[in-house]
């Protein structure tokens, strides 16, 4: 049966001699694995083929049945037609981080349109803005992740309640957990989980040293809630360009 969907590229890889197997997150049916023949063979299906990039933006017709694991497509072209994206460094290894940061967390096929909604508007909230404007975006981006799969932070920052405990996921009076950050980072992060307009993201200044740790923590957040979870690459190149 034939559906209609988006979906956003997260991983390609080549099979056999012409075709590709390209993990999509959609909008109906969360993540899958489609087969996609001949994209290797002509130039004018190589052109096409050069859509299934990770990080784009498509709209698909798909074949769908519950019981495979591997789908095909029947249609796809652009949703969204990146303009900076690409042809920046910076935009370009935030989006993969988002793209790597989503493939690892989700699960198979388990459908989660608020999380695709959430992580479409962000790769086109990043092309459209200055690189200036992307500096807290992996931490942003992790923890509204999180959230949005069910692992959300719970509490407040207080005088009382200084210390975020990873373990139990909650902010706590006393820093006895092995997994807890101090209280300036613990700050940061209740700043971070407070905002919901990303226009104002650069308005929270954290420093460069202070963002590479937040970074770790949330990392180790997600392996301990998320059965499986593995280490990224994508943030050490982070580490590198956002200044």
């Amino acid at each position: 049966m034939l559906f209609k969907t988006e979906g956003i590229v997260l991983h390609v890889i080549r099979y056999r001699e012409t075709s590709v197997i390209v993990k999509i997150f959609t909008e109906l049916f969360g993540l899958q694995s489609y087969i996609v023949n001949g994209v290797r063979t002509s130039k004018a299906k190589a052109k096409k083929g050069n859509l299934l990039q990770p990080a784009n933006i498509l709209d698909l017709v798909v074949y769908h049945r519950e019981e495979k694991n591997l789908q095909r497509i029947s249609e796809f072209k652009p949703a969204y037609i990146y303009q900076h994206l690409y042809g920046n460094i910076v935009k370009n290894t935030t989006a993969l981080f988002v793209v790597e940061l989503l493939e690892k967390c989700l699960s198979e096929p388990e459908s989660n349109p608020e999380l695709f909604y959430f992580s479409k508007h962000v790769l086109e909230w990043m092309d459209q803005h200055a690189i200036t404007a992307l500096t807290n975006l992996p931490l942003y981006f992790t923890l509204r992740a999180a959230a949005l799969q069910g692992f959300e932070i719970y509490g407040s920052y207080s005088t009382e309640t200084a210390f975020l405990d990873l373990q139990e996921g909650a902010f706590v009076s006393d820093r006895t957990a092995t997994l807890c950050m101090d209280e300036k980072e613990s700050l940061y992060t209740y700043q971070l989980l407070r905002l919901y307009d990303m226009d104002k993201l650069s308005a929270i200044q954290i420093p460069k040293k202070i963002r590479e740790e937040l970074l770790n923590y949330y990392m180790d957040f997600l392996k301990l809630h998320i059965s499986g979870f593995r280490d990224l690459r994508s943030p050490v190149v982070l580490k590198s360009i956002l200044h």
